[in-house]
Parts: structure tokens; sequence; C-alpha cells
């Protein structure tokens, strides 16, 4: 069943973190932070709707980046109920994909709490500054590809904040597979 992204406050600043990555790293959000934004995207490896984009979402990750603005993925799914989802098979996800932004994995789930997070694929996107001005999806694409031309939201979004600072009014929420919470 499909879960909605819940809207947030705008202007929120990012939650810190701290996280171990499936390239042997560990990283924070300074590290992962761009000079002219950022994109903090929670997905994970079994979910189709990540599935469906997550080409064109590593490809928009290369644009975003080639301009200054930081990418990162984190899986905060609890790999015990859904072992797709562990850190091993994370790992063999982000090599599979080519990933060029860090994928981590959020064991504790903390962060994911902090971010307020409830589906895979989940954007947020911060300005320079770190404040929350896009929560929305990546494109029109759910498990099917957009249609010719669709806009790049999150790429177009992400230029915007850039530039102007400024959140575009136009967002809409991502949908996708629920956070698999320990608790729940």
């Amino acid at each position: 069943m499909a879960t909605a992204a819940t809207r947030v406050v705008l202007d929120t600043p990012a939650a810190e973190f701290r996280l171990p990555a499936t390239d042997g790293m560990t990283y924070a959000l300074d590290d992962v932070a761009g000079e002219k934004g950022t994109v903090v995207v929670f997905i994970c490896n079994h979910c189709p709707y990540v599935k469906a984009v997550i080409d064109r979402m590593v490809s928009d990750a290369r644009v975003l980046m080639s301009e200054s603005i930081g990418f990162a993925a984190i899986c905060s799914n609890d790999a015990a109920s859904y072992p797709e989802d562990s850190f091993e098979n994370m790992k063999r996800f982000a090599k599979a994909h080519d990933f060029p932004f860090p994928y981590l994995h959020d064991e504790t789930q903390t962060v994911a709490r902090a971010y307020g997070a409830v589906c895979t694929p989940d954007f947020f996107g911060y300005s320079a500054d770190r404040k929350l001005k896009y929560r929305g999806r990546l494109d029109e694409g759910r498990t099917t590809p957009p249609r010719a031309g669709a806009p790049r939201e999150l790429v177009e979004a992400m230029r915007t904040i850039a530039t102007t600072g400024l959140a575009p009014a136009d967002q809409k929420a991502s949908i996708g597979c629920s956070i698999k919470w320990k608790d729940e």
C-alpha cells in the first residue's frame, strides 16, 4: 500500500546525523552538504517505487552534485523484518546503480524520525543555510516512468532554491512504500 509524504514546516533546519555508508566511510550532514543546497532522500532496496525511480534519481543527483548541491540517500528500514534492506544488500544496491553519493544506514531509525520521513522515496531539499525548502517528489513518475517532457521536479526545485533561496510554490508530495519501523 502506498504512503504519501506528510507536509513538514518549511524552513525547519536539517537534522544533524553521523551514519555509516556503503562505501565504508561514515558521513555527517557537514560531509554531504553542498555549497548551494543539499538533498537528503530516504530510500530502501526493496520498494517498487524506489526501484522505478532509482536510475532517474541517480542521474538527477549527478546533475545536482555538478551544480554544488549535496546529495545523500538514507535507508532506515528494519532489516530484521525486511532482509533485502540489510546493510550488505544496501552495498550491492548502491554498486548496481552506481551511486555517486553516500548511501547511509540508519539502523536505529533516529535520523528518519528526526527528519519526519514516512515513505521511500522521501525527498528533503535544503537551502545553502540548511533550511528545508522542498519536501516533494523526484518527478511525476511513480512505478512507471514520467511522460515525455515531464518536469524534473526535484532538479528544478533545487535549482530555484540554489539561486533564490526560496521554496518553490508548487510541491507535490512523494508517494512510496512506508518506512518499515522496528516498533510497528
